[in-house]
């Protein structure tokens, strides 16, 4: 059987990862992997998952399953940071949340309950859009179409195309939003456009999709929920998934969640057996241990005022990285206009160079990144600023 397969190229940004560690340039960069780094260049355990995990060695009793839907201290935790703990939509009953392996395993439980709504649904992504949204919808035999989105010439949204575009798009499809702090692009839509999306899709009957991994890396954690928010007030069901990845730090622990928001109990209790369902044949139970340290911050208040400044700390590191980059490829003497990076949201911006660039500043200088030039804001420090700038004039 296995004789008939025909093997497939390696993910990008993997393959630089193992390029990158096998450079021996005392300067080298990477600017290719989606996580956050210190000002020394490590990722590391924030002190408030230390603690609650210390209070979980201490407290817990079993190693047994929690169920599939994970456990509901978490899930209503989640549901509240998301929504806001008043929320007009959690208050009416209406939203149904389970735990999922990681923002990448929400989005896979989405995808396999959209296939159950409707086999025929069109899924509708940005162009560009996080490299595996495609893989992960066309796995679940879903079409996906993409709506325009960044214009790499200007710098900007293509907000008008993009509205254009979605005003066609059928009410039995569904439309994938990012949250906040767009990845690849950092490029995000304002509370205006949110609003103007919202409508349309209010209008259009399509069902959203939206995409948080962020949450509080782009203004703060409410600033970043707006969109969120707003749509689950206007529309009748809407998904939503989360991942705790990159605010909690929790990248190898694989926590995230996935959100259903229905018309009503009715409709949501009916749709929440469907993913339950469809959780049954995938994975069957979520893992615990990273749910448990998330609700142990949030439900606890001293550590969820830590886990907030400790967000605050990471926003705003790579906040200043944006200015820093942009400070230093002037004072270099840059003449080109770099000053979009440091109007844009999270953790990525693309540089904005071709690829015949990007492969000169790998080889020549050993500064990685993925040959569309999206580059991870983290990866810039005080102690490479200076030379990241001097070699991005080399290559311009």
């Amino acid at each position: 059987m296995f004789n008939a397969l025909t093997a497939l190229p390696a993910d990008p940004i993997l393959g630089l990862l193992t390029q990158y560690r096998n450079d021996n340039h005392p300067q080298k960069i990477d600017l290719g992997v989606g996580v956050y780094k210190d000002p020394q260049g490590n990722t590391p355990i924030l002190d408030c998952v230390k603690n609650a995990e210390q209070l979980r060695t201490d407290s817990e009793t079993t190693k047994v399953y929690i169920g599939p839907t994970g456990s509901e201290q978490f899930n209503q935790l989640m549901s509240q940071l998301a929504f806001g703990s008043d929320h007009s939509a959690l208050l009416a009953d209406r939203v149904r949340t389970v735990s999922t392996p990681g923002g990448t395993g929400a989005l896979r439980v989405a995808a396999e309950f959209i296939k159950q709504c409707n086999p025929d649904a069109t899924i509708w992504v940005s162009d560009p859009t996080w490299a595996n949204h495609t893989g992960l919808f066309e796995a679940a035999g879903l079409t996906v179409k993409t709506y325009p989105y960044y214009d790499y010439d200007s710098k900007t949204l293509k907000f008008e195309q993009m509205t254009n575009a979605l005003k066609q798009v059928s009410k039995d499809d569904v439309v994938l939003l990012h949250a906040c702090c767009h990845n690849p692009s950092g490029m995000d839509l304002t509370n205006a456009q949110w609003d103007e999306v919202i409508a349309i899709a209010t209008q259009q009957g399509f069902t959203p999709l939206i995409d948080m991994a962020y949450q509080g890396f782009g203004d703060g954690i409410d600033d970043d929920a707006y969109g969120v928010r707003k749509m689950a007030q206007a529309v009748e069901n809407m998904i939503l998934c989360s991942s705790c990845s990159k605010n909690f730090g929790l990248y190898r622990e694989r926590i995230g969640a996935c959100t259903l928001v229905a018309s009503n109990t009715a409709v949501a209790n009916t749709a929440f057996s469907v993913l339950l369902y469809v959780i049954r044949c995938i994975y069957s139970m979520p893992p615990a241990h990273g749910a448990a340290l998330v609700e142990t911050i949030l439900g606890t208040p001293a550590l969820k005022q830590q886990w907030i400044d400790e967000l605050t700390v990471m926003r705003d590191r790579i906040n200043g990285n944006r200015q820093m980059l942009v400070d230093k490829l002037i004072e270099n003497g840059v003449d080109h206009d770099f000053s979009f990076i440091a109007k844009q949201k999270g953790m990525f911006s693309f540089l904005g160079i071709n690829a015949a660039q990007v492969k000169q500043l790998k080889q020549e200088h050993s500064i990685y990144m993925v040959d569309s030039s999206r580059m991870s804001i983290a990866g810039i420090s005080e102690a490479n600023v200076d030379y990241l700038a001097k070699s991005i004039k080399a290559v311009l």
